[in-house]
């Protein structure tokens, strides 16, 4: 049991644990910057102030920092060498995340009429939020950060133990015996031969 249990750990549960720090904080400045937007703190009669335009600005200012937080901590030892790469696929997943985000506010503002300040708020931040990070880590974890990935740092270093493994030469009988210091009273090489043998 407790070695399924390290290994449920490894695989998922310490990178999901991970991905929740960062993905609060980045959900705390994506609530922040949403709001801002709608109440106007940045001017009035704008997109940007639009319920649609506030979400999209709010999530990709989101993305870009949960990017860093997660390259840099939840999956360093999987981040790729590739990072434009890596950065291109983790916009497209975070993309996916805030179309189920945006999905949910446009049924709930625009369709169920639901246009209160606080509607908006549980349409895109609770339910769509929750929907997309499901969908995100997922992703994250298995696509853009995932083993199989060539340019991963984790599988270049398993590829360099490999090539190192493979290209050394086993040890000699003599440098063997040579390396392991013999201990009082035992002798090396072969038997001594006496009188009756």
């Amino acid at each position: 049991m407790i070695p399924l249990l390290r290994r449920l750990w490894n695989g998922v549960a310490a990178y999901a644990v991970k991905f929740g720090v960062v993905g609060l904080i980045g959900f705390g400045l994506d609530v922040l910057v949403f709001n801002l937007l709608r109440v106007g703190v940045f001017g009035h009669d704008h997109l940007a102030q639009s319920p649609i335009g506030a979400k999209v600005i709010s999530v990709s200012v989101a993305i870009v920092f949960n990017w860093i937080g997660n390259r840099y901590w939840t999956f360093r030892e999987h981040r790729r060498k590739n990072f434009l790469l890596e950065l291109g696929e983790y916009v497209i997943v975070s993309l996916g995340g805030m179309a189920i985000a945006v999905g949910c506010l446009f049924v709930s503002h625009y369709v169920l009429g639901f246009t209160s300040l606080l509607a908006d708020n549980v349409a895109s931040n609770v339910i769509g939020l929750g929907l997309g990070t499901l969908f995100r880590f997922f992703l994250y974890r298995f696509w853009v950060y995932g083993h199989h990935r060539a340019d991963g740092l984790a599988n270049l270093a398993r590829a360099e133990e490999a090539q190192r493994t493979l290209f050394e030469e086993p040890p000699t009988d003599a440098a063997r015996s040579a390396a392991s210091p013999t201990e009082p009273g035992t002798m090396n090489g072969p038997l001594p031969r006496g009188p009756l043998s």
